[in-house]
């Protein structure tokens, strides 16, 4: 999963990421973007990726008891604090909104369900298209803009339009018939 990050967003460093208890998060971000130290020619040398000090990332755990949450610690992993705590906040609740999206939209995502993926690149395939439908399709009620325009009052944008890579909301019939020319890289 990092390694589409990486490929996708950003190449230099990882986005400003929040989990719950999980340390594998820490460990990919490091073996993605993780630098190796320079050698100093003094004792043994590194062998183990260091974080930069621009990253960001917070992990949040919620503790339970008869089923509810009773006390939520956070903790700072990568980042300083102030920082972290002012960009991200200190709760997951964006994180756990887009997982509640990605189950209600894509069958495969579901817990404890029939319509589960035997193969890998069936479940990727599905991850795709619900990606694609929800940022090109949906408009998403937060992300409107005040028009005013007779009585038309807002405008509605989906994500892609929010982020300025398209001007309209697609038809899922777009989706599937606009071909996407690869864009090959000839540096030798």
């Amino acid at each position: 999963m990092m390694s589409q990050i990486k490929k996708r967003c950003n190449p230099d460093q990882p986005p400003a990421m929040a989990s719950d208890g999980n340390d594998s998060y820490s460990e990919a971000m490091l073996e993605t973007w993780g630098d190796m130290p320079k050698y100093s020619g003094c004792g043994r040398p590194p062998t183990c990726k260091q974080p930069k000090p621009e990253w960001k990332f917070i992990k949040v755990v919620k503790h339970r008891s008869g089923g509810r949450v009773n006390r939520v610690t956070y903790k700072v992993v990568y980042g300083a604090e102030k920082d972290v705590c002012d960009l991200m906040g200190r709760h997951t609740a964006y994180v756990e909104r887009t997982n509640l999206t990605s189950r209600q939209m894509n069958g495969r995502m579901v817990r404890k369900t029939l319509s589960f993926s035997r193969e890998v690149e069936m479940l990727r395939a599905s991850c795709i298209w619900e990606d694609a439908m929800y940022n090109l399709t949906r408009s998403v009620k937060s992300l409107r803009v005040e028009v005013n325009e007779g009585q038309k009052r807002w405008e509605q944008r989906s994500p892609a339009m929010a982020a300025g890579l398209t001007d309209h909301i697609w038809k899922p019939y777009e989706i599937l018939t606009t071909v996407i020319v690869p864009v090959l890289n000839n540096t030798k």
